[in-house]
């Protein structure tokens, strides 16, 4: 089972699911996986994906491995609106998959959206 930590504790993830945004956020999760459990990981994290697929409002996904060895990974998933998250997220069928991740994972979630910084990038 995935323990859920928090990156920032004054804006847990359960309350950003819960945000009435306006336009897209992007869902920044990152895993740590125990010593021995990458290979069980990846498997079901490549059937939660094909699950969010299929779900409406998502825009992207993609899977990025800390590299040297590490058991880090970065998941960086667009989506139209956090209500759209939220919606996948209470599917009885999202609830399952995660169910058999390996003991010890933990997921660190936060929800983002595009700032602008003049000359440098826009929103």
């Amino acid at each position: 089972m995935v323990r859920l930590d928090d990156l920032d504790p004054s804006a847990p993830f359960q309350s950003q699911l819960l945000t009435q945004d306006k336009g897209p956020v992007v869902l920044v999760n990152t895993f740590v996986v125990p010593e021995g459990g990458m290979e069980k990981f990846l498997e079901l994290w490549q059937e939660t994906a094909r699950y969010m697929k299929r779900c409406p409002g998502q825009v992207s996904t993609q899977l990025h491995r800390g590299i040297a060895g590490s058991n880090a990974l970065v998941n960086v998933s667009v989506w139209e609106s956090a209500q759209a998250l939220r919606q996948a997220h209470a599917n009885p069928e999202f609830r399952e998959k995660i169910k058999g991740y390996p003991d010890g994972t933990v997921s660190c979630p936060h929800l983002f959206q595009k700032v602008a910084v003049e000359g440098v990038c826009v929103a």
